[in-house]
């Protein structure tokens, strides 16, 4: 009866080391399969952002000729005002010239509207 329980016992050791490799094994390939997994998603994340640089790149190449062009039109319509105001001040500069003389020549002294008498 001894050696029954003995052979007994053997089994269920053999059966619990059987077991214990299954476990090992499946842990093996669980951690494998998350390195799998990270490394399959930073390549994802690289032709992701390899994509969104080129579209980045290719939006600015498409409106950087667009941003020149509005650049160069803004700069012609500031010399055309610039050059308005000079026109307007080469004719006016003499009438206002007399409107200033005539103010400190022609003097006319009143009080105050406040002022108390």
């Amino acid at each position: 009866m001894a050696a029954s329980s003995s052979q007994g016992i053997n089994t269920l050791l053999e059966a619990e080391r059987e077991a214990a490799k299954i476990v090992q094994k499946a842990k093996q390939y669980r951690v494998q399969r998350l390195k799998d997994a990270r490394s399959e998603a930073a390549k994802e994340i690289e032709e992701l952002k390899a994509q969104k640089n080129a579209e980045y790149q290719n939006f600015v190449a498409q409106h950087s000729g667009t941003s020149d062009q509005s650049l160069s039109q803004v700069d012609q319509e500031t010399d055309a005002k610039v050059s308005e105001i000079q026109a307007s001040y080469e004719e006016n500069k003499a009438k206002a010239l007399e409107k200033m003389l005539e103010a400190i020549t022609n003097v006319q002294a009143e009080p105050h509207i406040n002022a108390r008498v």
